[in-house]
């Protein structure tokens, strides 16, 4: 089936290879294998699957240098990772050095022995937050402004325009109906301005998070949209280059900075 999830499993030792193939394919994920770092690097950049479990290689160090190449390719970076290190008693002979350690990036870090069923809960997780696309609806008086946002979301894999509004009253409709996750909200329009749009999705939703968009970023601006709750102020000027790491990280709970 083309929709399977993809799943890599790293690992020189056979019975632990075997043991989480058997209970991931019965879980219906297609399962690739590599049992060193040159195997495990071909089929990574042939496969790009959807989760890595990368557990224990020979030489010492080769797991660690694949963590580092699976981080740095641009088409594996956002993979989840699961890091198995080696049982404590083998860990100087084979498992991760403690420098690696803090230079570790990975999803989660557990150590053998690990029963495959009992990692079944934390893959289905860490999948399902990779693959959930952040939903955003589009609140501007302004055609072309409302289309050029558009254009630039569209090109994101993790972001999906799911409405767009002209005025605030339609904002708020369309917020209670579509639930988007993210609001764009520009602030001067007819109707209902972008502030009182704002404080009303919050009153009724406040699991979205609103960005206000203006042309007039202006000190009073800024605290207006602060005391309402909003989680950024993008002024249009610079909103091609801050509006998608600035959905990005309030998306993620994270308050945007004042925009200079």
């Amino acid at each position: 089936m083309e929709n399977r999830k993809k799943i890599m499993i790293i690992d020189d030792e056979r019975e632990f290879l075997d043991a989480f193939k058997r209970t991931l394919e019965a879980r219906d994920f297609t399962v690739f294998v590599a049992t060193n770092r040159r195997e495990a690097e071909e089929i990574l950049l042939k496969e790009e699957p959807n989760f890595v479990i990368l557990g224990t290689i020979t030489p010492r160090g080769d797991a660690f240098q694949l963590h580092r190449f699976i981080r740095s390719n641009p088409r594996l970076k956002e993979v989840p990772l699961i890091i198995v290190d080696a049982p404590l008693e083998r860990r100087l002979v084979e498992g991760w050095s403690m420098d690696e350690g803090i230079q570790m990036d990975a999803d989660d870090y557990l150590t053998k022995p690990i029963e495959p069923s009992a990692l079944i809960p934390r893959i289905l997780a860490l999948l399902e937050k990779a693959t959930r696309r952040i939903k955003v609806l589009i609140v501007d008086d302004h055609t072309v402004v409302r289309d050029g946002i558009k254009v630039v979301l569209k090109l994101q894999k993790d972001i999906e325009v799911v409405g767009e509004a002209e005025n605030g009253e339609e904002a708020v409709e369309k917020c209670l109906s579509l639930q988007p996750d993210v609001v764009i909200m520009d602030i001067v329009m007819p109707v209902m301005n972008g502030l009182e749009a704002a404080r009303r999705i919050l009153k009724e939703r406040p699991e979205t998070k609103v960005i206000m968009l203006t042309q007039y970023d202006d000190e009073e601006n800024i605290l207006m949209a602060e005391k309402i709750g909003a989680y950024g102020f993008i002024p249009k000027r610079s909103a091609s280059d801050k509006l998608i790491s600035g959905i990005r990280q309030v998306y993620m709970g994270k308050r945007l900075e004042h925009a200079a």
